[in-house]
């Protein structure tokens, strides 16, 4: 029992590193990887759940990290934009020889990035989208990507740098 908050310790897995965290299970999944895991991959932007710059994998999927509660993690897989590279599956694991994802790579040779801001939850819906399908077609991809805001107008690189990941996971399988 944690007596500081009267409860038991809220185990997660975090880019494959299990955590027993004495913290409040409503506490921010958000602020758990950035202040107590030190995880940069995640941004906080909004709050709300509306910019994508929070975003995480939970068992594969996309989700943003500043409305889900530390107790929505538990027993769960949670993968960071920092762990990424280790991914089994397409585009992983690439992190034992120190190369990116398939998909960070992409979006860096395809120079989709200004200030960064918005990478890592582009970037994770990217992995997301192409989990479940290989072949989007533009219309998926722009579908996929339409809740992640993007102020510095590299919409067409972050569009190519998906259309190139996809391509690159396809050639591998």
């Amino acid at each position: 029992m944690n007596e500081a908050h009267g409860a038991a310790p809220v185990r997660v897995v975090v880019n494959g590193r299990a955590a027993d965290l004495a913290l409040p299970r409503a506490t921010p999944l958000l602020q758990v990887l950035r202040n107590d895991l030190a995880l940069n991959g995640p941004k906080y932007g909004c709050g709300y759940g509306e910019c994508g710059a929070c975003m995480v994998l939970i068992d594969g999927r996309a989700a943003r990290a500043c409305v889900l509660p530390l107790a929505a993690a538990e027993g769960r897989e949670v993968t960071t934009l920092d762990g990424l590279a280790a991914l089994d599956g397409p585009g992983g694991p690439a992190g034992a020889d120190g190369q990116l994802h398939l998909v960070q790579q992409a979006f860096i040779d395809a120079q989709a990035a200004q200030c960064g801001y918005c990478l890592n939850g582009m970037i994770i819906a990217t992995v997301a989208l192409l989990r479940d399908e290989p072949d989007p077609s533009e219309a998926r991809i722009r579908s996929a990507l339409s809740h992640n805001l993007c102020r510095c107008g590299t919409h067409l690189e972050i569009l190519a740098a998906v259309r190139l990941a996809a391509e690159r996971m396809r050639g591998r399988a």
